[in-house]
C-alpha cells in the first residue's frame, strides 16, 4: 500500500511518496504544529490544497487510521473498501464522498475496471484506488508545473479535474471500441471468420460494463451540480455541468456502439443464412435430380423373373441413356427457371 502526497498553492507545490500510514500521519501532525512557516516549495507545510492518493484497499488498518485522522465516517470507509460499490455521491457536511468506476489500462492491453473513491474536504482531496496505476499523471504535471488554473483554485477544482480525467478515459476506450466495431462490419461478411463471435462477445461485455458505470454516474453528477454545499464553489458549477454533459455524451456513445453491434450481428447472421440457403439450394437440386434416377434404378433392381427388356441386348445402355437425358433435362429446366 502506497501513499502519494501533493500539496500546492499559488506560490509553489510539493510532492512526496510514503510507504506507511504512520509516516503520513506523522507528517500531518508536524504540519499542524508549525503553521507559521513561510510558503516554500522545499518545506513540508502548505496552507493550500492537499491531495492524498492511496494505492490499494487491502490494508484495512491503514485506511481506518487515515479515516480517523480526517474524521471520515465508518460507513464511508465500508464503501471505500467495497470494490463492488455502485457509483454514488454522499454529503456528510464535513466532506463529500464520491465513488465510481474507472478504466484501468496499465496492466497490458486488456481493459480492467477498478473503483475510485474521492473524499473532498475544504482543503484536502483523498483518492482511494483499488489497483496501482492511474491516468492522473497529467494532473500531477499541471500542479507541479503550475499549468492552467489548478494551482489558483481550491480542492473542489482538484476533485473536478480528477473526475474529468476519469471520464476522458471512457472516451478513449469508447473510441477504441468504435474502431473495433468498424472492423467487425467487414469481418461480418466473411462467413469463414470463426474468431468473430468470441471477439464480438468480448466487446459486447465491455460495453455492458461501461453502461453500468456511466448510467449511475450521470445521476451522481446531476446531484453534484445542484448540491448546495460550502465545499463546492459556485464558480465550479459550469465545469460540473460540462462534466455532466460529457457523461451524457459517453452514455449516448455506448448506446450507439450497442446498436452498431446489433447491426453487425444481423449482417453476420444474414451472411451465414445466405450461405446456408445456397448450400441447401444445391443439395435440394441434387436430390431432385436423383429422385427419378433412383426410381428407375429401383424398378430395374427388382428381382422379378419376367420383366420387359431384361433379355434385350442393349437394355443396359438404353437405361443409362434415359437416366442421363432426364438429369440433363432437369438441369436445363432449373437453369431456365434461374434456380441455378
Amino acid at each position: 500500500m502506497r501513499f502519494s502526497i501533493i500539496e500546492y498553492n499559488p506560490d509553489g507545490a510539493w510532492q512526496q511518496n510514503v510507504e506507511t500510514i504512520e509516516a503520513l500521519l506523522t507528517r500531518r501532525v508536524s504540519q499542524s504544529e508549525s503553521p507559521s512557516e513561510p510558503q516554500d516549495v522545499s518545506r513540508s507545510h502548505f496552507s493550500g490544497v492537499t491531495w492524498i492518493n492511496v494505492d490499494g484497499l487491502e490494508d484495512a488498518v491503514s485506511i481506518n487510521k487515515l479515516a480517523e485522522a480526517y474524521h471520515i465516517h465508518s460507513l464511508t470507509v465500508e464503501d471505500i473498501r467495497d470494490a463492488g460499490q455502485r457509483p454514488k455521491l454522499e454529503d456528510f457536511e464535513r466532506y463529500l464522498f464520491i465513488t465510481f468506476k474507472v478504466v484501468n489500462r496499465s496492466r497490458g492491453e486488456e481493459n480492467r475496471f477498478e473503483q475510485i473513491s474521492i473524499v473532498l474536504t475544504e482543503d484536502t482531496v483523498i483518492t482511494f484506488q483499488e489497483l496501482p496505476g492511474d491516468s492522473f499523471d497529467p494532473i500531477r504535471r499541471r500542479i507541479l508545473g503550475n499549468a492552467g488554473k489548478i494551482r489558483r483554485a481550491g480542492a473542489d477544482y482538484l476533485a473536478y479535474a480528477i473526475m474529468d480525467s476519469i471520464i476522458d478515459e471512457y472516451y478513449v476506450i469508447l473510441d477504441d471500441l468504435t474502431g473495433v466495431i468498424d472492423e467487425f462490419e467487414e469481418r461480418a461478411l466473411d462467413e469463414t471468420d470463426e474468431s468473430l463471435m468470441p471477439d464480438f462477445q468480448k466487446v459486447r461485455q465491455t460495453l455492458i460494463r461501461i453502461k453500468r458505470v456511466v448510467s449511475p454516474l450521470r445521476e451522481s453528477l446531476a446531484a453534484l451540480m445542484h448540491l448546495e454545499s460550502p465545499l463546492i464553489n459556485s464558480e465550479l458549477k459550469p465545469f460540473l455541468k460540462d462534466l455532466h454533459d460529457n457523461v451524457m455524451q459517453a452514455a449516448e456513445t455506448v448506446e450507439n456502439c450497442r446498436e452498431l453491434l446489433a447491426g453487425v450481428m444481423e449482417i453476420n447472421l444474414a451472411t451465414i443464412s445466405t450461405r446456408m440457403n445456397k448450400v441447401m439450394k444445391v443439395l435440394t437440386i441434387i436430390s431432385t435430380i436423383f429422385i427419378p434416377l433412383t426410381f428407375i434404378a429401383g424398378v430395374y433392381g427388382m428381382n422379378f423373373r419376367f420383366m420387359p427388356e431384361l433379355d434385350w441386348r442393349y437394355a443396359y445402355f438404353v437405361v443409362w441413356g434415359v437416366m442421363a437425358a432426364i438429369a440433363i433435362g432437369m438441369l436445363v429446366f432449373f437453369k431456365r427457371r434461374q434456380w441455378l
